[in-house]
């Protein structure tokens, strides 16, 4: 995984939901165990299918909830201090938005 320019700081967005994010990742990591002991078990295809949309949703909260940090922290601070890091940041979070949309 590679470092974004301006995320050396260590200050993100997130942080002060630092713990949240990572039981919620925590939980969808059990998801992930549990859907594969159904494919191993030869469980329902509906019932995987239920499972895998729960964690797709669980997923998708978690990503629009990083979204929604960088946007409110880290573009703002970017662009109250403008120049060319404000453009990064707001390219940053379009890419990021185009991202979540096309999965």
């Amino acid at each position: 995984m590679t470092e974004t320019p301006g995320a050396e700081h260590g200050h993100h967005g997130y942080i002060h939901r630092k713990d949240d994010y990572l039981k919620r990742l925590t939980r969808i990591e059990g998801q992930a165990r549990g859907l594969q002991r159904m494919v191993a078990e030869e469980k329902y295809c509906i019932d995987i299918l239920t499972q895998v949309s729960a964690m797709t949703k669980a997923l998708e909260s978690v990503a629009l909830g990083l979204l929604e940090e960088h946007l409110a922290h880290c573009v703002v601070e970017a662009a109250r201090q403008g120049g060319p890091e404000a453009d990064v940041k707001v390219k940053e979070a379009s890419d990021a938005i185009a991202r979540l949309v096309r999965s």
